[in-house]
């Protein structure tokens, strides 16, 4: 007894492994095994680029804003919105320079290219619905060191655009490299974008889920999903060994302290969804409706470089917006900064981006978002503690809710911004007030879309082409197709003499067979019959029933991608449609009948994009 009390340990150890090992058998030839190993190693390539691109936008930022202009860092509350440049007048030479460089490039380099979409997160949404899902060197070049110099000489951008750009580059690179299908391809894609993400923000789950929602408007991309958690997760540690993991934003652990403020939240979000609206709308008629007529006239490099002026001079005069920005909302967060202040540079951010990325320069939207969405959600806070002061005490939770609202309501995207504002602040306990207004947020801005490539879900894309297919074929009966006429019924009992002229006097590849009782027994095929038919000696001897096979139909109530698998489970190019409440055949499905249903759908408005963008207005 003693010793078998002793082996108990070992035995259920032994079991503990035999079970591991069970469980894990096979994983190897898995493609989950496949995806987290391809997803890991795109993940170590975003990390190890996010940490290059960051130290060369801090070093380039800190020489040309910090040395040359002589740029303030916010650190003393009100003096904000009087703070000067000591070299004013350098900020609007550097972002004219950088505007004609990126110009030169776009214009030597990328000359096919002329509008590649929103930012690099607009460009990365349109390679993952292309037809290759690939992603362009030279673009991915061009437009990531051209956000360095934009952000770094003042325009205002932000980090997330190309850093999701350049790590969906870098996995394209990868998957060619691999040889990898073209669903493989767009699954790294993503993992790429996720890890630029998780890693720039330092929010791995944000990250994640950022980028496999913002593609679509109403969907995400759950196939993707395991590798850009692999990804976003590797390239966040990778970072975080460099730059540490402290959050971007140093606020109190704010939560919400009574139901009474929900309602408020909600009306928060109805001003995000305003706010979101002017900026979309500012951004695209700046770029539509300005600076493209002005690029037919002066050409790209001339625009480019107006653009850069004209954000340098907005920059001078109001060095707050300079950049990211994001150390101003953190003392908007603190309460550092009056209600005037906080409206004024909602709105001179909302002008100042619109200039610059819609002329062309690059540089991302993310970033911009937050600034606007963090000081509107202050701003209103503000107000509501003004007028309610027993209710609203932290202003600042309106903040930290307005940045996931805003940037929801500009992009469609929910979940992920949601994640990620709880990773930039390093709280969850704003959780219940974000679900609330981000629900009314989506719900208020339904039409509004920051990104021209951005579909409403995952059947309006090439990537899911053949979902698309199977959808239409669903949505078709059998009796709504184009059927042949019937072919000649044959008997169980007709011999194959009487057989050979019947069959090649007949344009049919099926031949139903019946038995004396009217039942449908068999289906007799050209190809079957092809190897006996000219048997003479067989004539006499050899019956249809000898050489049919097993009955195969469909009926007229079967949708078409039923009628499909039931041809490839078979191996046959025609199906018999059998009336089963009569026992006739009422004709012939084929291929060709399937095929009509694609011919007679129209394409999706899906897929139609607005080239002005202003049909959310």
């Amino acid at each position: 007894m003693a010793a078998a009390a002793q082996d108990t340990p070992k035995l259920t150890a032994i079991r503990l492994f035999q079970r591991l090992v069970k469980s894990f058998s096979g994983l190897h030839t898995s493609d989950a095994l496949r995806i987290i190993v391809l997803g890991s190693i795109i993940g170590v390539l975003s990390g190890l680029l996010a940490v290059g691109f960051y130290a060369a936008l801090n070093a380039l930022q800190e020489l040309l804003l910090g040395q040359l202009a002589g740029a303030p860092m916010p650190t003393h509350g009100v003096e904000a919105l009087t703070a000067s440049t000591s070299s004013p007048l350098y900020i609007p030479l550097m972002t004219t320079a950088t505007g004609a460089l990126i110009g030169l490039c776009m214009h030597y380099i990328l000359p096919d290219n002329p509008d590649l979409g929103t930012d690099g997160t607009d460009i990365m949404i349109r390679a993952f619905h292309g037809a290759t899902g690939r992603v362009s060197g030279r673009i991915t070049t061009v437009r990531g060191a051209g956000a360095i110099l934009t952000i770094a000489s003042g325009a205002s951008a932000g980090q997330e655009g190309p850093i999701s750009l350049i790590g969906a580059g870098a996995a394209s690179w990868l998957a060619d490299r691999l040889k990898l299908t073209a669903r493989e391809r767009r699954t790294l894609l993503l993992a790429g974008a996720a890890g630029g993400l998780g890693a720039i923000f330092r929010a791995p789950l944000g990250g994640a889920l950022t980028a496999i929602e913002v593609i679509y408007r109403e969907d995400f991309e759950a196939d993707a999903l395991l590798a850009a958690l692999f990804s976003s997760t590797t390239a966040y540690s990778i970072f975080t060994i460099f730059y540490g993991a402290d959050p971007i934003f140093h606020v109190p652990d704010l939560k919400l302290h009574s139901v009474a403020e929900l309602p408020f939240y909600a009306m928060l979000a109805v001003v995000c969804s305003v706010a979101a609206w002017a900026f979309v709308t500012g951004f695209r008629r700046a770029k539509y409706h300005f600076f493209a007529p002005l690029r037919s006239r002066i050409g790209v490099i001339g625009t480019t470089a107006l653009g850069g002026f004209m954000a340098g001079v907005v920059g001078m005069l109001f060095p707050q917006l300079l950049g990211g920005g994001l150390e101003w909302v953190e003392l908007a967060l603190r309460g550092d900064l009056p209600m005037l202040a906080l409206c004024l540079l909602a709105l001179g951010k909302t002008v100042d981006t619109a200039l610059t990325i819609g002329s062309g320069m690059s540089g991302g939207m993310f970033a911009p978002s937050l600034y606007v969405g963090g000081m509107t959600g202050t701003a209103v806070g503000t107000l509501f503690q003004s007028w309610f002061p027993e209710i609203i005490t932290k202003p600042a939770a309106f903040g930290i809710v307005g940045m996931s609202v805003f940037f929801s309501c500009a992009t469609g995207a929910s979940l992920g911004p949601l994640v990620m504002t709880c990773e930039l602040t390093s709280s969850y306990g704003l959780l219940v007030p974000l679900m609330l207004a981000t629900g009314c947020g989506l719900l208020l801005s339904r039409n509004v879309s920051l990104y021209n490539n951005q579909l409403p879900n995952r059947l309006a894309s090439h990537a899911h082409t053949h979902e698309a297919a199977v959808n239409m074929l669903k949505g078709s009966t059998v009796s709504k197709l184009s059927l042949a006429p019937p072919p000649p019924v044959l008997l169980e009992s007709t011999k194959l003499g009487d057989l050979r002229g019947l069959v090649t006097s007949s344009q049919a590849l099926c031949f139903p067979v019946f038995n004396a009782q009217g039942d449908l027994t068999g289906i007799a095929t050209l190809s079957d019959l092809r190897e006996v038919l000219y048997e003479t000696c067989l004539f006499d001897i050899v019956v249809v029933k000898e050489v049919a096979r097993a009955p195969v139909f469909v009926t007229p109530d079967a949708d078409g991608y039923e009628a499909l698998l039931t041809m490839l489970d078979t191996g046959l190019d025609e199906l018999p449609v059998l009336d089963t409440a009569t026992g006739k055949i009422i004709g012939m499905l084929d291929r060709k009948a399937l095929l009509s249903i694609y011919r007679q759908t129209p394409p999706q408005a899906a897929n139609v994009q607005d080239p002005t963008g202003l049909a959310c207005s």
